[in-house]
């Protein structure tokens, strides 16, 4: 959406910026979450779980939203962008209901909304129209939680969380099946000369209808149990059509294998959420199986394969993939035991922690490493 006196300029593509701030973030923000629980650091923007999901969802994941599906954009509009989405990080941490900081946030939101509802309102098929509305729903739940901040005690925003995190599964679903699908086929027809399973569109039209029935019923205790059957489906769905791609015919693709475990974890996360839907119980730290596991061994994988293919590289010789994804999954098991674990509880959050940490900084300086080979582009 660029304007006549944009287009013909350089351009630079967004994923440049955004993913290695997205990647910094993710690796500053956990550390310093629990710094701010635990061990009493004034730091506002993450001073309650319901705040540190939220900057998690709504800093961290949309970075990567922006980064992966703005495209080429002039210079002016990145910067001012990513200023905005900058500003509202840091002054978060200091000043968290200040207007200047809440202000620079909803705008980001805002206009990442207005650059990219408009380009899948435009698509032939449902399936594809999905990304407009669920994108534009995910911005406007970045704005309305930021009430969570000048309510007291954010009452507001652990329902919102819950009610985004589910929303970002769909996305998840979604975007991950868009990617896997080619990629395995290609390999497929390369090495074998074999035709994979590819996007399975009933199978992904049925998972559309079940994870998008699910956020309108989980999140509330009245109506949790009427999600649990659905979530139950959703979840053998998303291990049946993981099965359906053939993960054993990609053993030499580690690029592959490590986007193939964080697609299972939405399936294990769903599977997981079916018991506390059952009871009716709050989701809680089921999600992060969701949030640590398949976030962020999806979004790694993802982030990388795009700055390794826009530098006419090829994802299966960084050997980095797998090692990553295997972090995050120690990250998001030591999450998922550490509270049912006695008097080791702090230490596996720290274990926790540090694994995706750790994880976040080597992405982004593999992101660094390859972008500064990736050709410069002008406005279209």
């Amino acid at each position: 959406m660029s304007t006549k006196a944009d287009r013909g300029r350089p351009a630079t593509p967004a994923w440049r910026l955004f993913f290695p701030l997205a990647a910094v973030h993710a690796a500053v923000m956990v550390p310093l979450s629990l710094l701010a629980f635990y061990h009493g650091a004034p730091l506002g923007l993450i001073d309650s779980p319901a705040a540190h999901g939220r900057e998690l969802l709504f800093g961290f994941a949309l970075a990567v939203i922006a980064g992966y599906l703005l495209g080429p954009l002039p210079r002016r509009w990145l910067l001012g962008m990513a200023a905005l989405w900058f500003a509202a990080r840091a002054g978060g941490l200091l000043w968290p209901t200040a207007l200047p900081v809440l202000l620079a946030d909803a705008l980001f939101a805002a206009l990442l909304a207005w650059r990219l509802v408009p380009r899948f309102l435009a698509a032939k098929k449902w399936r594809n129209r999905l990304l407009s509305p669920l994108l534009g729903l995910l911005c406007l739940l970045a704005i309305a939680s930021l009430a969570g901040r000048l309510v007291q005690h954010g009452m507001l925003t652990p329902a919102l969380m819950r009610h985004a995190v589910l929303w970002l599964v769909l996305l998840m679903t979604f975007m991950g099946g868009r990617v896997l699908a080619p990629a395995i086929n290609g390999h497929l027809m390369s090495s074998r000369r074999q035709v994979g399973a590819g996007v399975q569109p009933r199978l992904e039209a049925a998972l559309i209808v079940l994870l998008g029935v699910t956020p309108l019923l989980a999140p509330w205790s009245a109506t949790a149990s009427l999600a649990a059957p659905l979530t139950a489906t959703a979840g053998l769905l998303v291990l049946w059509r993981l099965w359906r791609w053939r993960p054993w015919a990609c053993r030499q693709r580690p690029d592959l294998l490590g986007l193939l475990l964080g697609y299972a974890w939405l399936g294990f996360g769903l599977l997981l959420a079916v018991r506390v839907l059952w009871l009716g119980q709050p989701l809680g730290g089921v999600l992060h199986a969701f949030t640590v596991g398949a976030l962020g061994t999806l979004a790694s994988g993802i982030m990388l394969r795009q700055a390794i293919l826009r530098a006419k590289g090829r994802p299966e010789r960084e050997p980095l993939l797998l090692p990553l994804a295997l972090l995050f999954s120690l990250a998001a098991v030591l999450r998922l035991v550490a509270f049912a674990a006695g008097e080791g509880w702090l230490l596996l959050l720290w274990g926790s922690a540090l694994a995706w940490s750790l994880a976040w900084g080597v992405v982004a300086w593999r992101l660094l490493a390859w972008s500064r080979r990736a050709p410069a582009r002008r406005a279209d």
